[in-house]
């Protein structure tokens, strides 16, 4: 008998020691996919899927088998899947928005060794590409920002052509910082880019990442990105030339009330693809996350990838969550992918969705302006342009945003005048 109430006793404390928490950190059990009657029955999140690491053996190489690959054309970026020596030859420079040096009392350029603190500090690659542009890079461009930056930073990241080389970049801001940077990539290259992006507490920042590379340049990035209590980030990717890019966005929070606009905008042409990831990971409370992004593409072979996940985990009550995406396909044999994934790990949420989709030009659209003694040509380009127009504005860099606009105009004549070209063939 006493050795009963003895066992009994130890069950409780065995019972109270698991229920009191000994840490602030929620250990999730994870599922066994082969055993239907385990507990707990569901797979383990995306954001468990691949493994994080600096090692380029810890990953496999891509194929189209596998999730994370599907929709990527990897022959076209093999070069990629294992370390190469970097050329050097991609020009970086850091000025303000006016070309005149950035200000000094409010924001440091550093170069530092890649695995010098600050760099390798946001998280672990989670795709093979990230882990071998890691291991691939020799020196990583530290940017610091601190107080009131009343000037956009410009981060100018030339490409030096065929040659492949490897970037890597690292945005700091630091408590109760206010500020915006623009990063613009052009010219012809073959590059592999890291980029870490950090705020402190109570700081509010935007990042804008242009891409408009020349014909037949290949982009493969990877963005890992914490934003802090109480901080706020917008962050705007404009994709808008290359034959191959592929944007990979990781980010979490590092504390609670966090906010997190995530708005993207790409234009594809014929035989260019251009892939956006992103992975929100809701990891304290009363955290909020937009990822709102929207595409057209025109011309044959033109394909367009956009996959968003979230993940609402158990430590983050309080989450409001949604992500859209948004295409448009102008022209016969463009072809747009599009998938949300949500996962709600906790029932204590204020909202959570996603909507996606893929449409060609509304017709009633299309008579009503042409019933206005509108061209066919004008009418189009008015609907491409209202389509993108209030994402440009909420992007919020005046400096940019009539840039975006014209070059948006350019691609679309340039292909409604291929188009017309295909037909003329045809006939």
């Amino acid at each position: 008998m006493a050795e009963q109430e003895q066992n009994t006793m130890q069950n409780v404390q065995d019972v109270q020691s698991q229920t009191q928490p000994k840490d602030t950190e929620i250990k999730v059990p994870q599922a066994d996919p082969y055993d239907p009657y385990a507990f707990p029955a569901a797979m383990p999140s995306s954001a468990d899927r691949e493994p994080r690491s600096f090692e380029v053996d810890d990953f496999k190489q891509p194929t189209r088998k596998q999730e994370d690959w599907r929709y990527t054309p990897i022959e076209r970026i093999e070069e990629f899947f294992d370390v190469f020596e970097p050329s050097g030859k991609t020009s970086i420079s850091v000025t303000d928005t006016e070309g005149r040096p950035v200000d000094a009392g409010h924001v440091d350029v550093t170069q530092v060794a890649m695995g010098e603190q600050p760099s390798g500090t946001v998280m672990m690659p989670n795709d093979r590409v990230s882990a071998v542009e890691w291991a691939s890079g020799k020196a990583a461009t530290v940017i610091r920002l601190r107080g009131e930056i009343d000037t956009p930073v410009l981060v100018h990241i030339h490409g030096g052509g065929n040659d492949l080389d490897a970037v890597h970049l690292v945005i700091v801001a630091e408590d109760r910082a206010h500020g915006d940077v623009i990063v613009e990539h052009d010219g012809l290259a073959r590059i592999a880019e890291g980029v870490e992006i950090s705020t402190g507490a109570d700081s509010h920042i935007s990042t804008t990442f242009v891409q408009e590379w020349d014909k037949g340049s290949k982009h493969v990035g990877n963005h890992r990105i914490r934003v802090g209590a109480g901080a706020s980030l917008r962050h705007s990717v404009v994709t808008l030339g290359g034959d191959v890019v592929r944007i990979r966005m990781d980010q979490d929070f590092g504390g609670a009330q966090g906010d997190l606009n995530m708005l993207g905008i790409y234009f594809a042409d014929p035989g260019e693809h251009i892939e956006h990831r992103t992975m929100v990971v809701h990891n304290y409370p009363e955290c909020k996350s937009r990822v709102v992004y929207k595409g057209a593409l025109s011309g044959k072979g033109a394909h367009s990838t956009w996959v968003g996940n979230a993940l609402i985990e158990p430590t983050a009550p309080g989450t409001d969550s949604y992500e859209l995406n948004r295409n448009l396909v102008l022209t016969p044999g463009a072809i747009a992918d599009s998938e949300p994934n949500l996962e709600i790990e906790n029932g204590n949420i204020v909202g959570a969705g996603h909507a996606s989709s893929v449409g060609r030009f509304d017709d009633e659209e299309l008579f009503y302006l042409e019933s206005r003694g509108i061209s066919e040509t004008e009418a189009r380009k008015l609907v491409v342009q209202g389509f993108f127009e209030e994402l440009v504005e909420e992007i919020g860099v005046p400096a940019i945003a009539q840039h975006l606009m014209n070059v948006i105009d350019r691609r679309l004549a340039r292909g409604e005048n291929a188009a017309m070209q295909a037909v003329l063939e045809e006939k």
